[in-house]
């Protein structure tokens, strides 16, 4: 048996969205900017993906901005707007568990002089609203904020953010990276007041390659990119036709089955959850406690252990998990999520992330229960000799 439990780092496509992106390489291949009728029929499939991905979101289509995935959709958005709002200050605020697509952003803003602020995180991994409250004032022209934590799934407060900046007259452009949130909770950004919004196909059956960034009608946002002026310009090129159109598809399934995915993965992480809480002992999980968290992730510090090792025995039974973003899971430094959390060293050491899609199957969850119990077993009396 297999048990993939890493779709937050990717996911497989779906046989719908495998299928879109077969007959866009083999029957609509027309570049959608050419006059001729092969051109016209893939800019009319451009526009549905665009409606179908519009749709799933609650939101205009106009508003919809194709992108190669989720962090240029984070780069164009806070780029795109300081450069819009250099004129009117210098000051912008994210938190410490961001995303790298947005930190090292953040931090290269630093180093040209603008003004940052890096919220903290409590034990949960949730930003503190009065810091930020605080931290608000007329120079403030950007607040980025991840709605779903992609190392531990905590969720955080992103209606309440909105309401601070309209009771502080705010001027603050919002953005949000809602990467893990996507396909994974039912929320409509134009009701959350959220200006600009990131997500990225290969996380919800898509294809790699893709993603979209939503843009508040009116918005300003000066392009980081010049070229042919593709999606009004502010994200020109050739449009990636077989990532448009499976994203298209991916977020079509989206729309019409995410209550029933959302469940299934609740499910899924809560049985995981309960089964290593009741089975193994010396745990703890990350994140937070109180359903404040994306029905997706499960976080897990084993004591004793080293995660990168479990993970590579956990291989070996053709399970597959990982100790936290695979964009930086290649790296030695420790989990900078989990450090701005508070944990221990060896808190961090022992941390394992699993996340689910509604692909997985209880059988899949009662496998990986059993042979992670045995190797967390078998690594701990190793480590005790």
């Amino acid at each position: 048996m297999e048990a993939y439990f890493d779709n937050s780092a990717t996911t497989k496509p779906s046989d719908e969205v495998v299928k879109a992106m077969l007959e866009a390489l083999t029957i609509y291949y027309g570049n959608p900017s050419s006059l001729h009728r092969k051109g016209v029929a893939v800019e009319k499939l451009i526009k549905t993906s665009r409606k179908q991905l519009a749709k799933a979101l609650g939101v205009k289509d106009e508003e919809i901005i194709f992108t190669s995935g989720g962090t240029e959709s984070n780069n164009a958005a806070i780029l795109g707007t300081v450069a819009a709002k250099k004129r009117k200050g210098n000051k912008i605020i994210t938190t410490r568990i961001e995303h790298p697509s947005v930190l090292n952003v953040f931090k290269s803003l630093e180093a040209k002089e603008y003004e940052v602020v890096y919220l903290d995180v409590n034990r949960e991994g949730k930003i503190d609203l009065n810091q930020l409250e605080q931290e608000l004032d007329a120079q403030t022209i950007l607040l980025s904020i991840m709605h779903v934590n992609n190392e531990v799934g905590t969720l955080q407060p992103i209606g309440e953010v909105r309401k601070m900046l309209e009771r502080s007259n705010s001027k603050a452009i919002f953005h949000v990276d809602a990467v893990q949130s996507f396909g994974k909770l039912r929320f409509n950004p134009a009701k959350l007041g959220i200006d600009l919004l990131s997500i990225s196909g290969h996380k919800v059956h898509g294809p790699k390659g893709i993603g979209a960034l939503y843009v508040k009608k009116d918005l300003q946002l000066t392009p980081i990119a010049y070229g042919g002026g593709q999606e009004i310009g502010i994200r020109p090129g050739t449009e990636n036709v077989p990532g448009i159109l499976g994203l298209g598809a991916a977020a079509s399934t989206i729309e019409e089955k995410i209550e029933v995915h959302i469940s299934k993965m609740d499910t899924l992480r809560n049985r995981l959850k309960e089964g290593i809480l009741s089975e193994i002992q010396d745990v703890i999980i990350n994140g937070s406690i109180n359903n404040e968290s994306a029905p997706h992730i499960l976080n897990v510090s084993f004591f004793g252990i080293r995660g990168e090792v479990l993970l590579h025995m956990l291989e070996q039974d053709n399970i597959y998990v990982s100790t936290g973003s695979a964009c930086s899971s290649k790296k030695s430094s420790q989990s900078h999520v989990l450090k701005a959390m508070g944990l221990t060293d060896q808190e961090i050491e022992g941390a394992v992330r699993f996340s689910f899609s509604y692909e997985n199957t209880i059988e899949e969850v009662d496998y990986g229960l059993s042979r992670l119990k045995k190797h967390v077993q078998e690594l701990r009396k190793i480590m005790k000799r």
